[in-house]
């Protein structure tokens, strides 16, 4: 028999908001920070080479800790974590807006980092549990995309006006606020969401797996600075590699593993985490190189560079928004489809256009085609790499999907910068030179934009059942239920009696 589901529009529209306003904080601490670097390293007497800490100890507490933030969202509760997270973030920006010593913004910048590892995952996966699979869900991560898109916009623009008007400091400041207000509204409006009925904690596992993913994220962050060869970089890849193989062994045996392994036998999670992945690769790691272009070739200032993000910023908007109809028409395997294609004409053209004195109009077309396409895969590509998990598991599910994210985002930055310096010559001041890395680097996105499209076609086909079942919901205007055929629904936990929208059987539309 089908099922469906009724959905409360009032309290389920208040959730959503705060649920898009925490993702939008997340995605304002990701450009906010781009933009303060070169004021932060000249007050806090950060080196070159050391810079890049301020993003990269973020990088690697956020990448490393996301299993156990993912796991921990589906033993102790959802709302439970998604208030940690938050407080994490405001105490943590309380400590790197004080800071007086560059060791001090490192280490405010690594429990930020603990924070986004439990606060990403809770806020995905209450996403995906609160709005029923289907019409209801796109929806729902349309706006939540669309948050994570305007966040981008606002945080290029306040961390240029910030950092001009009062300096570096308040792009730390702006979060405490942000976050603090998102704890006291979610303390009241969240409902109490119930914890995974286990055999216990996977305590070894947690460890292993934590330590490994952070080893890793580690070697790839650190790699380009302390050199591929080192001892330091050879040693901690190996050890991740090891420790990495460990976990597996320890997942396999134990009754309640931290990472269920099975969950890699549904497709769309395996390859849409392969997604994730690739598309912070390339899009994601891009926006370096834009702000290395505006500042250092073209000498913006901190606040024009801000501005400069605006358009690029506003369209993956733009994208993320229209994901959601997007998807209901055509389901997230195609809609994936035509958006990557979109984003590789878009870099293609950029790479083709962009030269030392090219003006931002000249390359505004080719932003603009490609920041549309991003915005869309933002959205669709979590839709598809949480179809078809269990309530249950919706917390390591996104965790999982979360964490090929971040890993990707450091991954193609290091690859990225790799290949610019090598087409450079390792010059990272001289505007001719540096122009030519950023367009070998903008022409190695769009081959990695390629690749994701190829991995793309492994997601499942929509199954015509389904389809046709949705599909007709659809043309009878029940936008708040989504049937689908009991066939073809795997076995899924029932939601909470608290929870406002218990999810639906899952469908097979992706």
């Amino acid at each position: 028999m089908p099922t469906s589901v009724q959905a409360k529009p009032r309290r389920l529209g208040a959730i959503l908001g705060l649920l898009a306003f925490a993702q939008m904080i997340i995605a304002i601490d990701y450009n906010i920070m781009f933009v303060a670097l070169p004021d932060i390293g000249s007050d806090l007497g950060f080196s070159a080479q050391n810079l890049q800490w301020v993003i990269s100890a973020y990088s690697v507490a956020f990448g490393g800790f996301l299993l156990l933030g993912g796991r921990a969202t589906d033993l102790f509760g959802r709302k439970n974590m998604f208030l940690f997270g938050l407080f994490l973030y405001a105490a943590s920006s309380v400590l790197g807006g004080l800071a007086t010593e560059s060791w001090l913004l490192v280490a405010a910048r690594v429990v930020q980092g603990l924070g986004g590892a439990f606060l990403a995952p809770a806020t995905l996966s209450l996403v995906t549990t609160l709005f029923a699979e289907g019409t209801e869900r796109n929806r729902a991560l349309a706006v939540w995309g669309g948050a994570g898109g305007f966040g981008m916009v606002l945080g290029a623009i306040l961390g240029g006006l910030l950092t001009d008007w009062f300096g570096w400091q308040a792009v730390m400041w702006v979060n405490v606020i942000a976050a603090g207000a998102a704890m006291a509204y979610g303390t009241g409006i969240l409902p109490k969401t119930a914890k995974a009925t286990t055999n216990g904690f996977d305590l070894p596992g947690a460890v292993v797996g934590t330590v490994a993913s952070t080893l890793l994220v580690f070697t790839l962050v650190n790699g380009p600075e302390a050199g591929w060869g080192s001892g330091t970089t050879i040693g901690s890849l190996i050890g991740s590699l090891v420790l990495f193989a460990l976990f597996i062994g320890i997942e396999s045996k134990t009754a309640a593993p931290m990472m269920p392994l099975r969950l890699f036998t549904n497709r769309n999670v395996s390859v849409g985490t392969t997604i994730t992945f690739l598309f912070m690769a390339t899009f994601g790691a891009y926006a370096y190189f834009l702000t290395q272009y505006w500042q250092v070739v073209q000498g913006y200032s901190a606040w024009a560079t801000g501005f400069a993000f605006l358009l690029p910023s506003g369209c993956v908007l733009i994208g993320t928004v229209a994901a959601g109809k997007l998807m209901n028409s055509y389901g997230a395997r195609k809609t994936l489809l035509i958006a990557l294609a979109v984003g590789f004409v878009g870099t293609a053209a950029l790479a083709l256009t962009m030269t030392q004195d090219s003006s931002y109009l000249v390359i505004a077309v080719p932003l603009i085609v490609l920041s549309l396409g991003q915005g869309v895969i933002f959205t669709a590509m979590f839709a598809a790499a949480t179809t078809g998990v269990a309530n249950e598991e919706q917390g390591i599910g996104s965790g999982i999907a979360t964490t090929g994210q971040q890993i990707g985002g450091a991954v193609g930055l290091a690859v990225l910068i790799a290949i610019a310096a090598g087409a450079a010559g390792g010059e990272t001041t001289d505007p001719a030179r540096l122009t030519d890395g950023i367009l070998v680097a903008t022409w190695a996105t769009a081959a990695g934009i390629a690749l994701t499209f190829l991995a793309t076609l492994g997601l499942k086909k929509p199954a015509a059942a389904a389809t046709q079942v949705v599909a007709s919901g659809e043309a009878a205007g029940d936008t708040n239920s989504v049937t689908a055929p009991a066939a073809s629904a795997p076995a899924s936990a029932p939601a909470p009696a608290s929870a406002p929208a218990p999810a639906p059987a899952v469908s097979e539309r992706v």
